[in-house]
């Protein structure tokens, strides 16, 4: 199975000081020697980058440097696939904020949704269930919940 990984789990994969850390480590191994496929996109890239290189003074910003950051993103791009967000996903993506009255920072995840939607994925690597709880045929693992399950079980 082909899971998407989102930003918040690629960037507190490689914050030593997130209390998140180690349990997302065990989780991505567990979901890595059950032989699924990881992905992302070049918009949760994007988000990585910027977070990553925003001053560690503002909201949320880690302050790396701009090597320190493309060495992060080129092991996440052996990860797995980096979707890109096509032609057929804008269009997906149009359908879902209309259908789903989507407004605010909420676009963002419709687009992930919206190219998810296009590479036949419906499974998603998350810290924050509640932004992807409004679209139909996705299933929204936690690093928490693929840790915790028992050997052998598929998320």
């Amino acid at each position: 199975m082909q899971i998407l990984v989102d930003t918040g789990v690629l960037l507190r994969a490689f914050d030593r000081s997130s209390p998140h850390q180690r349990t997302i480590l065990r989780a991505l191994r567990k979901l890595w020697s059950e032989n699924h496929e990881l992905a992302t996109t070049s918009q949760n890239i994007a988000e990585f980058w910027n977070v990553s290189t925003r001053p560690a003074q503002a909201r949320g910003g880690f302050g790396l440097a701009i090597a320190a950051v493309d060495l992060r993103v080129k092991l996440i791009e052996k990860l797995g696939d980096v979707l890109p967000f096509s032609d057929r996903a804008y269009d997906e993506w149009r359908r879902l904020i209309v259908a789903h009255q989507v407004v605010g920072v909420a676009v963002h995840d419709a687009k992930l949704v919206a190219t998810m939607a296009t590479a036949n994925i419906n499974c998603v690597l998350t810290l924050n269930e509640q932004d992807f709880r409004r679209y139909s045929g996705i299933t929204i693992l936690t690093p928490d919940g693929v840790a915790a399950a028992s050997a052998g079980t598929s998320p």
